[in-house]
């Protein structure tokens, strides 16, 4: 979790304790089909579930083991439970540890808890060689990517028996993330019903990370279908009004790696999205072109420049145009008059590009430049060590096209039409040779298309989506080859210049659907609208968390 103020021995524990209101509602969850005989709370912290099981009217159980590795917290959890005449027995060990020795022998009707968030290196050796092997006796890869939270998810359903049920608080990557994809798949196939609560404000006050509540459930009748359920609240004090007494939608899982942000949506809306997928009309971006991070340069201060260091140093002759962030960008075209007023706009425009050679041979304003950036450090960047000539930038090559990292409303795509680079702010994106550039442009500005860019995205946090290259060539975009020219070129000028003059963009929208999607393509006015929808619902969403 990012702490807005950094405590190392929460950072290397990964534990914050959770709100009673989350506990008490996880345990009533637990036990509204009855007694429970064998609970399992791999990480008890100071005793929050514990103290609810002991307080709880109507909750009965038989056992309760409790793992917690810090010692003066397992003394406190034993503090909260000894007024209780409960049968709770709270280890203090490492819960890898425990698990090896003796918790995969038993299985456990309940599980719940509060996983620790604890990084891939803060691990010790032994933890990472249960954590992976945890993973990978459950058909999951591992890597150094992956938090613990991830193993204990994994380990804690591999203890429940056929009917248990696990309730865990969980960081919000479970839905989108990349790392995650293994265990999204794993939970589909092994649990028969899927609950995931998310919330719209955040639950700990100190932490920036969302969380979600993972409410599962096994069934050992070998004809149950897996189904999952995705419900969005707005804080803990309407937890219990919004969720108990409600009916939930269930939704087929499709046992894949997706994102689970789909199912936000109802049970029609993925049916359309599922058949776009398999429309020939439609193509995924990746069969079109190939998707790039922008360059690393190593140090976007020292090698993104402004017209006065230009001139400064002589830079003139190793200097390419640059498109830095969005704003750069005013239209869906980059262009010299584009570049042209953000350098007399005094934005860094510029990229310094040194040859990868000494600099022995290079004029002295150059020579300059570089001696100036060791002096103030410039140079002491871990990714500028690793290179021969740390003021070279490796991988430097002119794109066809941006699409933005981080957006707001949409990421915005815009066509290469002065040779210019970007930063890791903007993806590079090459064309397939023999294709018309102009035409995928057209292609990506509808509801469909945008659609896809939330489904594919992710929060990034403060209400930004954020969409990787691997995600930007799921995104699935109409067919438009064989589009009129001058159709195209029309509608091409009006988004132009819509955007260009912050026109309200669903008025893009509006007429692009209408001439491309409805007109060319043939589909259902009521078929786009629903699309226009669904845009609009994961957007709202993705922006209330601002």
């Amino acid at each position: 979790m990012k702490l807005k103020a950094q405590n190392s021995s929460q950072k290397l524990r990964g534990g914050y304790y959770t709100p009673r209101e989350l506990t008490d509602f996880i345990i009533r969850w637990a036990f509204q089909d009855g007694p429970k005989k064998n609970i399992l709370e791999p990480s008890c912290g100071d005793g929050a579930f514990l103290e609810g099981l002991t307080e709880i009217e109507d909750v009965e159980f038989d056992q309760c083991t409790a793992i917690e590795i810090i010692e003066e917290e397992a003394e406190k959890a034993k503090q909260k439970v000894l007024k209780g005449n409960h049968h709770i027995n709270i280890i203090n060990n490492d819960f890898f540890s425990e698990f090896t020795d003796n918790l995969q022998f038993n299985e456990y009707d309940l599980i719940i808890g509060n996983p620790p968030y604890i990084r891939y290196q803060y691990l010790t050796p032994e933890q990472r060689d249960t954590q992976s092997d945890i993973l990978v006796r459950n058909g999951m890869k591992s890597n150094k990517l992956i938090n613990a939270w991830v193993s204990f998810v994994v380990a804690s359903v591999q203890l429940l028996s056929s009917n248990g049920k696990i309730g865990l608080i969980i960081p919000a990557e479970l839905l989108q993330v990349a790392y995650a994809a293994d265990l999204r798949q794993f939970l589909e196939n092994t649990l028969s019903k899927i609950t995931v609560i998310t919330f719209k404000e955040l639950v700990f006050p100190d932490v920036q990370q969302e969380v979600v509540l993972l409410l599962g459930e096994k069934g050992d009748d070998i004809n149950l279908e897996n189904k999952i359920s995705l419900i969005d609240v707005t804080n803990l004090q309407s937890l219990n009004e919004e969720i108990m007494g409600q009916p939930v939608e269930y939704k087929e899982v499709d046992h894949s790696k997706d994102k689970w942000t789909k199912y936000f949506l109802s049970n029609h809306e993925i049916e359309a999205i599922n058949s776009v997928i398999s429309d020939s009309r439609f193509n995924k971006f990746e069969e079109i072109a190939d998707v790039d991070i922008g360059i690393t340069t190593g140090n976007n201060k020292y090698f993104s420049v402004k017209k006065e260091v230009v001139q400064e140093y002589g830079l003139e002759e190793v200097i390419i145009p640059l498109i830095g962030r969005s704003a750069h960008a005013k239209g869906i075209y980059f262009n010299h008059e584009d570049w042209l007023a953000n350098v007399n706009a005094n934005l860094p425009a510029q990229l310094v590009y040194f040859p990868n050679e000494s600099s022995d041979n290079f004029s002295e304003g150059h020579k300059e430049y570089i001696k100036w950036g060791e002096e103030v450090g410039h140079n002491n960047g871990y990714k500028l060590g690793l290179r021969k000539y740390w003021y070279h930038i490796p991988s430097v090559w002119q794109p066809d096209a941006f699409i933005l990292r981080r957006n707001d409303l949409y990421p915005k795509f815009v066509i290469n039409k002065i040779n210019a680079v970007s930063t890791d702010t903007m993806h590079r994106v090459r064309f397939n040779e023999g294709l018309n550039h102009q035409k995928i442009l057209l292609s990506y500005y509808n509801s469909i298309t945008l659609a896809f860019t939330e489904i594919e995205g992710r929060s990034y946090g403060g209400g930004v989506l954020e969409i990787l290259p691997g995600e930007v060539e799921k995104i699935m975009l109409p067919n438009l080859q064989n589009i009129d020219d001058n159709l195209a070129k029309k509608l091409l000028e009006h988004i132009d210049d819509c955007i260009r003059n912050n026109t309200d963009f669903e008025q893009v929208l509006d007429l692009v659907d209408r001439e491309v999607l409805v007109k060319y393509l043939a589909l259902e006015e009521e078929f786009v609208s629903s699309f226009r929808v669904i845009w609009k619902k994961l957007m709202k969403r993705r922006r209330e968390r601002k």
